[in-house]
């Protein structure tokens, strides 16, 4: 059963990302698979500040993403400014369930949903999700992430 798409409300965390000509594809609209990059560039400026503090972010663990996938609900053109809404949706023990929401003028054009892993870089394998990020996220999010063990 398919989910409806959030709200603009529904985000704590916003970005706004302009369309760029390299966007589009034959048929005069952006393409698809652009989606997963403006997905990127909201996934990696909310945990930004986890990146910027901690120089083992990255060498020794941080975050790797393990799937994703998208919802269209518009056709995007170009040029357009989204507002890309981000947030966590879950905390699971190693993993988190992100949500991204795409907006022009306040209307859902996409969603992306997405499961993202705190990793050790090292080892190669999941790690605990740290105490630390877990207040982080609980910190910035309006609505306030499911968590299981």
């Amino acid at each position: 059963m398919k989910q409806p798409p959030p709200k603009l409300e529904d985000f704590a965390y916003l970005i706004e990302i302009p369309t760029r000509w390299a966007d589009l594809d034959a048929l005069g609209h952006v393409n698809n698979t652009r989606f997963f990059t403006f997905d990127e560039s909201a996934r990696l400026d909310y945990f930004a500040s986890l990146m910027r503090d901690d120089p083992q972010f990255w060498k020794r663990y941080g975050l790797i993403l393990a799937g994703i996938g998208a919802d269209f609900l518009a056709q995007l053109h170009h040029p357009s400014i989204l507002t890309v809404g981000f947030r966590i949706a879950r905390m699971g023990r190693s993993s988190m369930q992100s949500i991204a929401g795409m907006f022009v003028d306040g209307r859902a054009v996409a969603v992306t949903r997405g499961t993202i892993v705190w990793f050790d870089y090292v080892e190669q394998k999941p790690l605990a999700l740290p105490a630390a990020v877990r207040a982080a996220i609980r910190a910035r999010e309006r609505l306030a992430p499911e968590e299981t063990a």
